[in-house]
């Protein structure tokens, strides 16, 4: 099931089923460092509608930036947080989406090469797939590790040896090239003015949903978190405000489906 709705998610949002969504994928505006087509968005109301659909034990992943005003950071993603949490969400984790291309140098701070990504979950998180992809340097042989640890009462307990994995979970900074022929793989996503690679979609839905759950992306830009969710088997609802990049969306979804 694919669904793409235009409008106002505020407001498109109220029309979803409660409980019905168990992974949000998306990138709201970041403060002023972007032009949306002039749109804005009520953040709180947003806030209530995603816990109110989100089933027990889903997810949110909140990808985003703050500005700089006169030397000082906004603080806005962190802020945002703190009101996810206010209203019940737990912030699982925060994860750090690290880009290879940095901005454009700075004569007075260091290169801004990094947004946050907050996984917020409403209880217990019900799927987690950790993704094991981090190289081991001591992949396939044996781990002898300490040979005794003291536990809690004092008392040495002997630790078993294991064989190490080649592959490790990967640590909580995420790194990604960006830019054409690295955030996507089709031109039609860079008539939307900040898309986030395919690749970072495709990592959380993995992460934090299984085949034929539900994906939400409220704020759809041009349909990344949709075209990753098809191409791996999730449902997709997507809402966007805008005629014209709904319409990019609706293209780079159907390419997929059309594939599969």
């Amino acid at each position: 099931m694919t669904k793409l709705l235009l409008g106002d998610c505020a407001v498109r949002m109220k029309e979803l089923e409660s409980e019905s969504v168990d992974l949000v994928v998306t990138s709201p505006p970041y403060d002023s460092i972007r032009n949306y087509n002039g749109y804005k968005f009520d953040f709180e109301t947003i806030g209530n509608e995603l816990f109110r659909l989100l089933k027990k034990g889903g997810i949110i992943v909140w990808v985003v930036k703050d500005s700089i005003n006169k030397g000082n950071r906004s603080l806005t993603s962190f802020k945002q947080a703190l009101f996810f949490q206010s209203i019940g969400l737990i912030v699982y984790d925060i994860i750090i989406y690290e880009k290879a291309s940095a901005t454009l140098p700075h004569p007075r701070r260091y290169r801004d090469a990094h947004e946050f990504m907050f996984i917020f979950s409403k209880g217990r998180p019900k799927t987690v797939n950790l993704l094991s992809d981090r190289k081991n340097r001591w992949g396939g042989t044996t781990n002898w590790g300490q040979k005794t640890v003291r536990e809690t009462d004092g008392k040495l307990t002997k630790r078993k040896s294991q064989i190490v994995k080649e592959y490790g979970v990967r640590y909580n900074i995420w790194r990604y090239n960006t830019g054409k022929r690295h955030s996507a793989s089709d031109d039609l996503a860079f008539k939307h003015p900040a898309i986030f690679p395919e690749k970072l979609a495709e990592d959380h839905i993995l992460s934090w949903s299984n085949p034929d759950d539900l994906v939400l992306d409220p704020m759809m830009g041009s349909g990344t978190t949709g075209k990753t969710a098809v191409k791996n088997g999730r449902n997709f609802i997507g809402i966007e405000i805008s005629e014209e990049y709904l319409k990019i969306a609706e293209e780079r979804i159907n390419k997929v489906k059309s594939s599969t």
